[in-house]
């Protein structure tokens, strides 16, 4: 072969080495654009939808909140850098080592529910059409250990800044309209981490984390954009909370409040503003979404039409609690739906998660589980969770995922272990990075301990058990460590309630003890906590009680003022808002 064939050859295979490295196969992307998008079991299509039949059971909950809540120390482990096992086709397309963060940092999107129980979502064996959450869950990876806290306040301040109540000292309670209250302004939140990390944040929906000061606004805490309501819960349509007899408006866009939309039912408001923020958004930056929707919390609303697929099978409570986990679910696949359109469901991170369990007095449940919102049984504390997204994520795809998560560790697991970002001015952070155990399915545990509150400030139940040298059995607390699970003091309702709909199932009442105030759960063995091991265990009891009493030494004094008579929203143009 002479000279310039050589050169030639050469030459011809320098050209397709560049080609394979500059221009590789889209096979995998183009067959997953063709996938059919995620579509809702639901009486309407689009996100415009009728608001059809107001239904007015408002079932209010105000000035009944209680407080429970949850604390913990734990130290993030080394995790291997290993090339990852897991099955999943996509994993080496963008992480490596297994466990690190994607090469390029992903959209994310955390959607929280509002009051959904344990048993208020298809894949736990409801009878409520969920099937865009069923389906997302499905495809990737459902967090069956996962714990939030029994009300709403403790959980979102801990999801916004990955540390435990007794650390922020809101550890008492929800936060109340009247309330000079607020998530401390001392340490960034997650939405301030993600921007620094070069995200654009935007919260759609629910606040509740305080607001009695502008600093405390959500575009004061790190949020680009803020549309939505200030407090916990609302008229759905007419965007208003009470104040000695009459309604006021609480629905905001930063620092304006908004007051043309009255009618405008709340899932689907914040559904059309969320996909909005999707439609709006420049792909060459990273988003974060975080759509907190009000439903299906009390009062129970939602159209006609959505009540209609539940019309022979339960009570009227029930049937409107169905239907409003139904309207969400549409509103999952509207959004869903939109981050395909703008090309950016591919490179997206998708988060469900509950706020507390459901509360059966208005129509949530937990079954199997024991006791509801407010309390420290697991029907309270224990989430509905998944994990999915985009085909270009290196997610355990279909994996059940049961080690210990608390909601403070989204903070750690988003900003180090998605975002990547090494910033640590922050002050000490209780949530571990959970995310090589999204990466891979036989990833270590990250944690091994929760705590699941220590309130001083709740009243005190029965005697002390032991001395002074350990933690005060009448405060009310609870713990899980490992298997274990111990719970201190007034810890609430602990009924076993069956789900309306199935008749063969009959609920049972708890035999209460005033006087008692300790119990101790082996959790695995026991998840409906029907054995109380204390006694038979008396040496677990005392190390876990030795463990709260270590954890109690580091609390920081509980803050809950009593209500400011200058949060009238009479005095402020009719409107809740800071005072």
């Amino acid at each position: 072969m002479n000279t310039p064939q050589v050169i030639a050859l050469t030459f011809v295979a320098i050209l397709i080495v560049c080609s394979a490295i500059f221009f590789p196969s889209s096979s995998v992307s183009e067959k997953d654009s063709q996938r059919p998008s995620t579509s809702a079991m639901t009486p309407t299509e689009g996100s415009t939808l009728s608001n059809d039949t107001v239904d007015n059971s408002t079932h209010s909950l105000e000035d009944k909140e209680e407080s429970f809540s949850a604390t913990s120390l734990t130290t993030e482990p080394e995790f291997s850098d290993a090339t990852s096992s897991t099955t999943n086709k996509h994993a080496a397309d963008s992480t490596t080592p297994s466990g690190a963060p994607p090469r390029t940092r992903p959209h994310i999107v955390l959607v929280i529910a509002d009051d959904m129980g344990y048993h208020d979502i298809g894949y736990h064996g409801s009878f409520i059409q969920t099937p865009t959450m069923d389906q997302l869950a499905y495809e990737g990876v459902r967090l069956e250990n996962y714990y939030v806290q029994p009300v709403c306040s403790p959980t979102r301040s801990q999801l916004l800044s990955g540390r435990y109540q007794i650390h922020t000292g809101i550890q008492h309670s929800v936060f109340f309209s009247e309330q000079p209250i607020g998530l401390p302004t001392d340490n960034p939140t997650l939405a301030d981490q993600l921007q620094k990390s070069g995200y654009s944040t935007h919260l759609v929906g629910k606040w509740h984390v305080g607001y009695y000061r502008r600093e405390y606004l959500p575009h004061n805490r790190g949020f680009n954009s803020f549309f939505g309501k200030l407090q916990g819960h609302g008229d759905h349509y007419k965007h208003t909370r009470s104040y000695k007899g009459k309604q006021y408006l609480d629905l905001w866009q930063e620092d304006e409040p908004i007051r043309n939309e009255t009618g405008h039912y709340s899932t689907h408001l914040f559904t059309e503003r969320a996909v909005r923020v999707v439609e709006n958004h420049d792909a060459n930056t990273p988003l974060f979404l975080m759509l907190a929707y009000q439903a299906p919390h009390a009062p129970l609303q939602v159209p006609q039409s959505y009540k209609d697929l539940y019309k022979t099978k339960v009570n009227k409570k029930r049937r409107a609690f169905a239907g409003m986990v139904t309207a969400m679910d549409e509103g999952i696949a509207n959004l869903t739906r939109a981050l395909k359109h703008q090309g950016l469901w591919n490179n997206t991170l998708f988060i469900f998660s509950t706020d507390n369990g459901g509360d059966p007095k208005a129509g949530g449940n937990n079954y199997p589980l024991r006791g509801g919102k407010r309390t420290l049984w697991e029907g309270g504390i224990r989430g509905v969770a998944f994990v999915t997204g985009g085909a270009s994520l290196p997610i355990s795809r279909g994996h059940v995922n049961k080690n210990l998560i608390h909601v403070s560790d989204w903070f750690p697991t988003l900003v180090a272990g998605v975002a990547g970002s090494r910033d640590n001015d922050t002050k000490p952070l209780d949530g571990v990075n959970q995310w090589p155990g999204l990466v891979r399915a036989n990833a270590p545990a990250a944690r091994n301990m929760i705590l699941h509150n220590i309130d001083p400030l709740q009243k005190r139940r029965g005697r002390r058990l032991f001395s002074n040298k350990t933690f005060d059995t009448r405060k009310r607390a609870a713990i899980r460590v490992g298997d274990l699970k111990l719970i201190t003091g007034v810890c609430g309702k602990g009924d076993w309630v069956a789900p309306p709909e199935k008749k063969s199932i009959k609920s049972k009442k708890a035999n209460e003890n005033l006087k008692k105030n300790l119990w101790l759960f082996n959790i695995t063995a026991d998840p409906n906590e029907t054995d109380d091991i204390s006694k038979a265990r008396p040496a677990d009891v005392r190390r876990l009680l030795d463990m709260l009493h270590s954890l109690d030494a580091t609390s920081v004094p509980a803050y809950y003022p009593k209500k400011d008579p200058r949060a009238n929203p009479a005095l402020h143009g009719n409107v809740w808002g800071p005072w």
